[in-house]
């Protein structure tokens, strides 16, 4: 039984990995307009 307790835990860590994945990406997005932005002027 313990590989159903490993399925729950990595369904938790893949949950929590989306969740910070939801806010990194656009942090990311708004750090690369700003350099591109300080670049080109």
């Amino acid at each position: 039984m313990s590989s159903v307790h490993d399925m729950e835990k990595a369904g938790r860590t893949y949950g929590s990995f989306v969740g910070s994945l939801k806010w990194i990406v656009p942090l990311l997005a708004v750090i690369a307009l700003l350099v591109v932005v300080m670049i080109s002027g």
